[in-house]
């Protein structure tokens, strides 16, 4: 008889103070990384009834967990904060691996239940949960949101990957042939795409705000296999049929695109990996309470993006929150994330 694994622990986390991680084991040998936030210095002031609400985020493709201001700013508006580094991404990522595979977004459901079991989500006396997805994250929390109804207070996708950039037609043209080509050769990569631009608006490297590990946030990506494409295929034609979710949810994106080949200095003013009006006309196929708040000059994660503008997309946030999440115990002790 095999010795059960001894329970994991929370350790310091890469991002320094405040940040700790746990490794969750997975069926079939993976790990994902559950990241918390706890603030140095909490708010002070009366304590409301009942636990605070549990933000859990989820991050997009060839990314992972870095974003300590986000963490900051839900901090400060009296949320336990949460982040979730996938398996296949960033610190769940094993040597031998292959970056960010997967054949179903659905697949992460093992994931998001881990890691809300550790958050304590399962328990009679929980807080409201709150999910927060970028990009294939925020495609993957959106059907992970309609499968388990009830579970989720609120919905909240920073420039979600809801529809081709081509448009719904050309993914209807083109799934046949990915889905034949999935069945035969799931991990046949892709010609690559990405020339490197987002990475240059966004790196410290190349003149951009942001350090992060490159080993984990590749400057051109993950190469892109054709079962990835297939799973985020499926995934946004089940959006495209209507996901009839119960909640409110919120969208933040860019008021401009910018998907060109080369390099411009309006690619630090833009989504260069989405066309961001098909994503708002699709987003109203989330569900009846979908709000749309078109943040200007956002790149394509809008908490990247230059601090005025980031300032908008918290404020956008905070506003949507005063009427949607009002009602949850501690939020909307709001004070300025700090760098």
């Amino acid at each position: 008889m095999s010795k059960p694994r001894p329970r994991r622990r929370w350790e310091p986390d890469i991002l320094g103070e405040g940040f700790d991680q746990l490794t969750l084991d997975l069926p079939g040998g993976k790990v994902a990384t559950l990241v918390r936030y706890t603030p140095p210095d909490p708010l002070s002031g009366p304590t409301p009834s009942g636990p605070p609400p549990d933000v859990l985020y989820v991050h997009g493709w060839s990314d992972y967990f870095f974003q300590t201001e986000l963490a900051r700013y839900w901090a400060g508006q009296g949320a336990r904060f949460f982040a979730l580094d996938l398996h296949n991404y960033g610190r769940s990522l094993r040597p031998g691996e292959e970056p960010g595979y997967v054949q179903d977004l659905r697949d992460y459901d093992a994931d998001v239940g881990a890691a809300l079991e550790a958050m304590g989500q399962d328990a009679a006396d929980a807080g409201p949960l709150i999910l927060l997805g970028h990009s294939t994250g925020g495609l993957t929390l959106a059907l992970w949101a309609q499968r388990h109804s009830g579970r989720a207070a609120a919905l909240i996708l920073n420039s979600p990957w809801l529809e081709f950039q081509a448009t719904e037609l050309a993914r209807r043209v083109i799934s046949p042939l990915v889905s034949l080509e999935a069945q035969h050769h799931p991990r046949r990569p892709l010609p690559p795409v990405d020339p490197g631009i987002y990475t240059r608006t966004v790196s410290a490297a190349f003149g951009g705000e942001w350090h992060y590990d490159t080993d984990w946030r590749p400057v051109r990506g993950f190469p892109v296999t054709v079962a990835f494409l297939h799973a985020v295929f499926s995934a946004q034609a089940t959006v495209a049929a209507g996901l009839q979710l119960q909640l409110p949810v919120l969208v933040l994106l860019s008021d401009n695109s910018y998907l060109h080949p080369r390099w411009s200095e309006d690619a630090a003013r833009s989504d260069v990996v989405l066309d961001v009006n098909v994503v708002a006309h699709r987003s109203l196929s989330l569900g009846s309470t979908v709000s749309v708040d078109r943040i200007s000059n956002a790149m394509h994660d809008v908490f990247l993006s230059a601090p005025a503008v980031r300032a908008q997309a918290y404020n956008a946030i905070t506003r949507w929150g005063s009427g949607y999440l009002r009602a949850l115990p501690h939020f909307g002790k709001a004070r300025p994330p700090e760098g």
